[in-house]
């Protein structure tokens, strides 16, 4: 896996996101660590690769977009958005290890930049939570990345269809009898979650939609 450098990628194809990894970064650091502008380009490369459907810089837009309105419920903000920023930066679907390869990244490229040790641990940590989506219940940071990395599930039924036809293209090499059965397995281990959205804006503005578009997903697939 190439790591983040500061040469990796000389443009950045998203200002906007460019501008909101800066001011990221300054919060998260002292005054010292490396310009955060080329690990933004690389980032953003990674986020564009060919394989990805959904995991696009669009879904990074919208985890970002979801972190902001939930601010309020982080006790480490900045910790959260580079999480946000980290969490499918690597992504390969036919992969099972992305999340651990993208906590691995966060931790060779946030001490780079200056960003402290416990906080660098903090983002490797939140990374690696996104695999269950089921933080503890005294977890605030956990309970801001999940909720906003779950939000897509509560969009409007045309925009849950164009999720759910994004996801079956990342994994158009799977057979549909195999894809069918996995994704069934995976909405039902989120369907028996007690709690899809933890924060209670989460909860009261997600949790219902969240769970019918699930419902509706698992009845067209299971026919």
């Amino acid at each position: 896996m190439t790591p983040v450098s500061p040469t990796a990628h000389p443009t950045d194809p998203a200002p906007g996101l460019h501008r909101r990894w800066a001011a990221t970064v300054a919060a998260a650091r002292g005054p010292e660590g490396a310009d955060p502008a080329p690990y933004a380009a690389n980032l953003l490369a990674r986020w564009n690769e060919p394989q990805r459907r959904y995991h696009t810089v669009e879904h990074l837009t919208a985890v970002l977009d979801r972190v902001d309105e939930l601010a309020e419920y982080a006790d480490d903000l900045a910790a959260v958005q580079l999480a946000a920023w980290f969490h499918d930066a690597v992504y390969r679907p036919d992969r099972s290890e992305n999340e651990e390869r993208s906590a691995a990244l966060a931790e060779r490229a946030l001490p780079e930049l200056g960003v402290g040790a416990a906080r660098t641990a903090e983002v490797a940590r939140l990374v690696r939570l996104t695999v269950s989506h089921d933080p503890a219940p005294d977890d605030r940071d956990g309970e801001v990345l999940c909720d906003a990395d779950l939000a897509v599930l509560a969009g409007s039924p045309e925009r849950y269809a164009a999720y759910a036809a994004a996801v079956r293209a990342e994994y158009a090499f799977v057979p549909d009898p195999d894809f069918t059965a996995g994704r069934a397995a995976v909405l039902r281990q989120l369907l028996a979650l007690p709690q899809l959205f933890r924060t209670p804006l989460g909860r009261d503005r997600w949790e219902h939609t969240a769970r019918r578009n699930l419902a509706t997903e698992l009845d067209l697939l299971n026919g």
